[in-house]
């Protein structure tokens, strides 16, 4: 029997290294494809400097990669990109970061461009069979003086250069998908200020005989209602997911006439999302398989799969070990999705309808850790501001080799996710338990705001980003420390981008942290509001309030405006590249802190954008936080790691 050694929370030896976390796992891109029995998906490699890159499965299984070096596949269209790529008997079309073009490979070969250089984007294509083309999303950044123009546009398949556009005159699209005999085309559009999940239109319209769009009708939408993922069957009905009910939700239509497939009270027992936000193009969250509609969903924070008969509207849940599932795509006689579980990182998963057998065809990383060092997730609920309740996952301390010294509670990192219109995951995650296997306990706060829970939940953000969040993550961490979990002397807040504001704003307007790490966050919601990318520019009016004659609230609520106020360490993390929030954001604060002779570090990294991507520089964040937390909270480090240089450190 292993003889459990004593030592300080924090101070613990782990077998999870940031080696490990770094370079050893992937990133699966939300886009799956099925072509005829061959899947398809993207990885994002940290050791291949983030790179992109197609990998096919064929029927015997057997994975190989599809796109040769130096090509990336991955296109810039809202920043956030996705849907980079189709799949068309064999043929792969896809968006090269480097110059945003579109090409084509056929296999086994040097892949080819097909639209010509410059200012263009493309994402979210569709093959139009009838007609030899693609049609897809347009960004178009050659007038560089005005913001970008959206459209969509048909794109030729034969390297002919050929280009038609279609649809225009909207701020946003998003989802061309053509019915089955190429005579009707679906899409979504909106404009700001709204988000997709706040407000979008679905459209269709007659594809004429020489291409062009005629007749287009609006079908779902307006009113605030948010449509997304709209798909024909095979039999020509066209499918979506709408929010009219609170909550994401499939309808059909067909023949002029919209049906609820799955409405709350007739078969779903509790609330359920059968939706996600749209940020990047390529989601999918249900697909057909036959006869039966196969569907994920969100309820009570975890996934579950199901059978939906769209004759009856009977639902049937199919049994997986999963309790994160998107991705879902459809062939025959089986379903393709990203899965993971609290001990099962996300990985790529074939599931035979036949029998219900799953087949793992490629995961996130090969590392496999023992038992002993995994942290299982307890999910959470606390009181917050308003006699409201809202929602976390705990992660305790666990190391089989240690127990910490007598009378001592660990110190807690409260996470608070990006976005903010996201939510946290259960599935395995390395870079929570670098934390937890050396003593850490990690909340991870699915605050106001958040997805999964409805439109209310969501919606609770709605003028009070800022507070909510705010309120949230610190009435998380005190729920902790009352129930006497965790060392309310030793409480740290971690976020990136939109998190990293949570985490400025926390660190700021509240005094129940004593350290913080943001990775490039957000200081200035003033500077955000005026300089960032277009399908962000006008996110702030509903989350904050209409600029700039909200301008007070904006100048109120930036933490860069108040830094007199913040009076505890923080390590900054940043991209050089990072268009979405400048690395002059973090300096302003790094050099208030300076000022006030405050413990503070400055980690700039080159090359990078908004989120890192190169396996160095995610090793190198993470060594740097663990010291600056050793540092901070005084334990000893059981490794040797690099020190990183904090101004103002007693």
């Amino acid at each position: 029997m292993n003889t459990l050694k004593v030592a300080r929370y924090g101070s613990w030896k782990s077998p999870v290294t940031s080696d490990l976390v770094s370079s050893r796992v992937i990133r699966f891109d939300r886009q799956l494809e099925v072509d005829g029995n061959d899947i398809y998906w993207v990885e994002m490699r940290p050791e291949e400097g983030g790179r992109y890159v197609i990998v096919r499965c064929s029927p015997d299984g057997r994975v190989a990669d599809v796109t040769p070096k130096p090509f990336n596949v991955r296109t810039r269209v809202h920043e956030y990109g996705g849907g980079a790529y189709k799949i068309d008997r064999g043929m792969v079309y896809f968006s090269n970061f480097a110059d945003q073009r579109l090409y084509r490979q056929s296999p086994n070969s040097i892949p080819e461009p097909i639209t010509p250089e410059g200012g263009m984007r493309y994402a979210d294509g569709v093959i139009d069979h009838r007609r030899n083309r693609m049609i897809w999303v347009c960004e178009d950044h050659t007038k560089n003086d005005k913001e970008p123009e959206n459209y969509l546009a048909a794109i030729s398949m034969d390297g002919t250069e050929r280009f038609q556009k279609l649809i225009s005159g909207n701020d946003f699209y998003s989802s061309p998908r053509i019915n089955p005999d190429g005579s009707l085309l679906a899409w979504l559009t909106w404009n700001h200020p709204n988000m997709p999940w706040d407000y979008t239109e679905l459209w269709v319209g007659e594809i004429r005989e020489d291409g062009s769009i005629g007749n287009p009708t609006q079908i779902a939408g307006g009113n605030d209602e948010s449509i997304c993922q709209p798909r024909y069957s095979l039999d020509g009905t066209l499918y979506f997911i709408s929010e009219r009910t609170g909550w994401w939700n499939l309808y059909s239509w067909k023949d002029g006439s919209i049906a609820a497939l799955c409405s709350i009270e007739a078969l779903c027992p509790r609330e359920a999302e059968f939706g996600a936000p749209h940020w990047v193009f390529g989601i999918s969250t249900y697909a057909f398989e036959s006869v039966h509609l196969i569907c994920s969903y969100l309820k009570d924070g975890s996934a579950h799969l199901a059978a939906l008969d769209p004759a009856t509207g009977e639902l049937k849940e199919i049994n997986v070990p999963y309790t994160s599932i998107s991705g879902v795509q459809g062939g025959p006689g089986f379903v393709v999705l990203l899965a993971g579980s609290p001990t099962e990182a996300e990985s790529i998963i074939r599931l035979e309808m036949a029998n219900g057998k799953p087949v793992n065809l490629g995961r996130s990383t090969q590392v496999t850790l023992p038992r002993e060092y995994l942290s299982l997730p307890e999910a959470i609920e606390f009181p917050t501001e308003g006699a409201l309740t809202s929602h976390a996952l705990y992660y305790k301390p666990k190391n089989g080799d240690y127990v910490g010294s007598a009378g001592e509670r660990p110190p807690l990192i409260v996470v608070s996710h990006g976005g903010p219109t996201s939510a946290t995951s259960s599935t395995l995650n390395l870079s929570i338990h670098f934390w937890t296997s050396r003593g850490f306990a990690v909340a991870d706060v699915d605050y106001g705001g958040s997805t999964g829970y409805g439109r209310d939940y969501r919606q609770r953000l709605d003028g009070r980003w800022g507070i909510v969040d705010v309120d949230d993550c610190v009435n998380c961490a005190r729920y902790l420390i009352e129930r006497g979990e965790v060392d309310g002397k030793r409480t740290a807040i971690r976020g990136g981008s939109a998190g990293g504001y949570t985490t400025l704003a926390a660190l700021t307007f509240r005094d129940v942290f004593k350290a913080g790490a943001s990775y490039y966050g957000v200081s200035d919601l003033e500077a955000l509001a005026r300089d960032t990318h277009k399908f962000e520019s006008r996110y702030l009016d509903r989350i904050v309030g209409p600029y700039p004659g909200s301008r007070d609230l904006y100048l109120e609520r930036s933490p860069i405006n108040h830094v007199e106020r913040l009076s505890c360490p923080v390590i900054f993390f940043q991209g050089d590249e990072d268009k979405v929030v400048p690395p002059d954001q973090a300096e302003v604060m790094v050099n208030a802190l300076r000022r006030k002779k405050i413990p503070a570090a400055y980690i700039l990294f080159q090359g990078e954008q908004h989120g890192f991507r190169k396996a160095q520089n995610i090793k190198r964040a993470l060594d740097a936080e663990l010291y600056f937390y050793s540092r901070i909270f005084g334990f000893e480090l059981a490794d040797d790691v690099e020190p990183v240089l904090i101004d103002n450190l007693p």
